[in-house]
């Protein structure tokens, strides 16, 4: 039996006044039964009083169990409910045949609400997708809702405004704030004719650019779909569980018509043996009442649900129960270096030959370039008030200045070779990224910067090894840059100077034919072939990227690599949950239904063993909403 609730969340979530209802009409019932309330001791009107208490919450499962009937799904869980009510009915047990429709509608409001607050943390993560558009249109400027945008249309944004949709920049530069889509706070340099996606923040002036493609298929949007719909990619205990309801569920109808029965059988072969009709009608009802799989086909998957709520609130977006659960079994975490484990901000580490008026002048020099090593300059050395003229940007090089009539060389080592200055022979091999310096033709000095480690990345690294998870540092730096990286967090194994290819021998190296389960983080397009190949790709700061979203199993939006570890520890909660929950529905059940058999639980005690249990392991599941510790 596959538990659906697609097709009446809202519905039950504005109905509570339904139960509320019936369990008022079922609590006036019984007390004035104990009571002996004169007027209500009359069998027609209690029948009456307790039917009209069980329409307003029985109704709705007699429909919903004509409708799984007619969609193939006899055996439903809604079958098994309102026989036992109407057979309730039929035996004079009229609370316990309201009881059992009203808990049953409770705990099913329950879990639609759960569901619907998991899935209210996974649509605030992109909560804020902007709400207008300013669109050119007969040369005038025209406020849109985005959606209202068309694919060729020009839409301006001011600095400091979201994008709101998907477009390829018209004007000829322009600096933009990526945090909201990728977590780096360093702004990113896109040139003409480059792709602006929805949710990036214009910094420094307002840009123009054509609309690509419709909002509703823009990168966040994508992404909010994407997460909606992981619940439909299976982890394997739950598959178990769906196929094992539809076979448990027809079986146990079977048992229950024969502890009906078959003592009646047995009282014809042995008519010593006295069949009271009605008891063992009793019998099978508290049977079948107990035996509804509610607790394992609804927990099952609102713990998987509730732990994708869990991640996504930490901005861990996992795109399918299956990949959390597969985390879990993770033994080898392997780590791309930059912009995954570094921030891919430089800051300068040291100077050597140059004196501090020198390296004002530098970032003098540099103060104009939006370049990451410019900022990282002119962050470390307020620029001097010097005429800096004929200024001109080599790329892939650096710049060329002059200042107070002096010839000033400023950039990569390779600038000086190309402009035939002498330098150091082992200036190449220094670790680090170096900014070398010529004035007038000769070599001066230079300015060191690195990629500086992310502030949670030791700790992450940390926190895998109390994990007992192995870590491995992967990157196309060079292996002294690498070592350098892996000595400050900790990382036992590096491997640098790698190309794509490379690093995929690495993975299929370290799964060992598949005796290892090997996750990769990365940060985006480069990495999609180890992503892939990997047992557990995680895309790393880079939602903005098609082919990461496509790639990766998971995507972590906040970029920290902390959140790699949170994953883990989530997957293994939410394992251990399922476990715990199977137990707890399993045995309670088999006892209630031992003990219905033997004529010792009441229909009240097969209540609480169905929907009381599914409750608790609802309650159990929703543990994993908590906050990570």
């Amino acid at each position: 039996m596959a538990h659906s609730h697609e097709h009446n969340h809202e519905e039950e979530n504005t109905s509570w006044w339904k139960p509320a209802l019936s369990l008022a009409m079922l609590v006036a019932g019984i007390i004035m039964s104990t009571t002996d309330v004169p007027w209500f001791q009359n069998g027609w009107i209690r029948l009456a009083w307790y039917a009209a208490a069980w329409l307003p919450v029985g109704l709705g499962v007699l429909l919903e169990a004509v409708e799984e009937a007619r969609e193939g799904e006899i055996f439903s869980e809604f079958l098994l409910m309102t026989v036992a009510s109407i057979g309730a009915f039929a035996i004079g047990e009229y609370p316990e045949a309201v009881a059992v429709m009203a808990l049953y509608c409770i705990g099913e409001a329950l879990q639609d609400r759960a569901v619907d607050h998991a899935r209210g943390n996974i649509r605030s993560l992109i909560a804020f997708r902007p709400d207008k558009a300013v669109v050119f249109k007969n040369d005038k400027r025209e406020t849109v809702d985005p959606a209202d945008v068309q694919v060729g249309d020009i839409v301006e944004v001011k600095a400091g405004e979201r994008v709101p949709i998907d477009g390829i920049l018209t004007v000829e530069t322009a600096v933009v704030n990526t945090a909201a889509l990728t977590g780096e706070s360093m702004p990113r340099v896109i040139e003409q004719n480059e792709e602006v996606l929805a949710g990036m923040i214009p910094c420094e002036s307002t840009i123009q650019l054509k609309a690509m493609r419709p909002a509703s298929e823009s990168a966040m949007s994508r992404i909010l779909h994407l997460v909606e719909e992981a619940a439909e990619r299976k982890a394997p205990a739950e598959l178990f569980i769906r196929r094992f309801a539809k076979i448990y569920t027809p079986v146990v109808v079977g048992l229950a018509v024969l502890v009906a029965f078959i003592p009646w059988l047995y009282s014809l072969a042995v008519p010593s043996f006295s069949y009271d009709w009605a008891e063992w009608l009793h019998r099978a009802l508290i049977f079948l009442v107990i035996s509804c799989p509610c607790a394992l086909v609804i927990s099952i998957p609102l713990s998987y649900f509730a732990g994708i709520g869990a991640a996504s609130r930490r901005g861990i977006l996992f795109k399918g129960s299956n990949y959390l659960d597969a985390i879990a079994n993770v033994d080898t975490i392997v780590f791309d270096k930059t912009g995954t484990l570094t921030t891919g901000q430089f800051a300068v580490t040291s100077v050597s030959g140059l004196t501090p008026a020198q390296v004002a002048t530098v970032a003098a020099i540099e103060q104009d370039s939006p370049h990451p090593i410019a900022h990282a300059i002119v962050s470390y050395q307020k620029p001097s008030d010097v005429e800096v003229s004929s200024l001109k940007n080599i790329a892939g090089y650096g710049l060329s200045a002059t200042v107070n009539g002096q010839s000033w060389l400023v950039g990569a080592t390779r600038l000086l070779e190309h402009e035939g200055v002498n330098f150091p022979d082992d200036l190449p091999e220094i670790s680090g990224t170096m900014v070398a310096v010529a004035i007038d033709g000769k070599y001066s000095g230079y300015i060191l910067l690195k990629d500086m480690p992310k502030d949670d990345a030791a700790g992450a690294i940390a926190k895998l090894d109390k994990l007992e998870i192995e870590t491995v540092m992967l990157s196309g730096d060079k292996q002294a840059i690498v070592d350098d990286t892996a000595t400050q967090l900790g990382m036992k194994q590096a491997h640098g100077d790698l190309l794509p290819q490379d690093k995929a021998n690495h993975i299929k190296g370290l799964q060992d034919n598949g005796k290892r389960q090997v996750a990769f983080v990365g940060d985006g397009m480069n990495d999609a072939p180890v992503l892939a190949l990997s047992d557990v790709g995680i895309a790393m700061g880079a939602l903005g990227s098609d082919m990461a979203i496509e790639t990766a199993d998971v995507v972590i939006q906040t970029d920290q690599p902390s959140r790699v570890a949170d994953a883990v520890t989530l997957g293994r909660r939410t394992r251990s949950i399922v476990k715990q929950n199977i137990v707890i529905a399993i045995g309670i059940k088999v006892l209630v239904m031992i003990l219905g058999v033997l004529g010792v639980a009441n229909l009240w005690e097969a209540v609480f063993a169905d929907v009381g249990v599914a409750l608790l392991c609802v309650l159990n599941s929703l543990r994993l909403m908590r906050a990570i510790a």
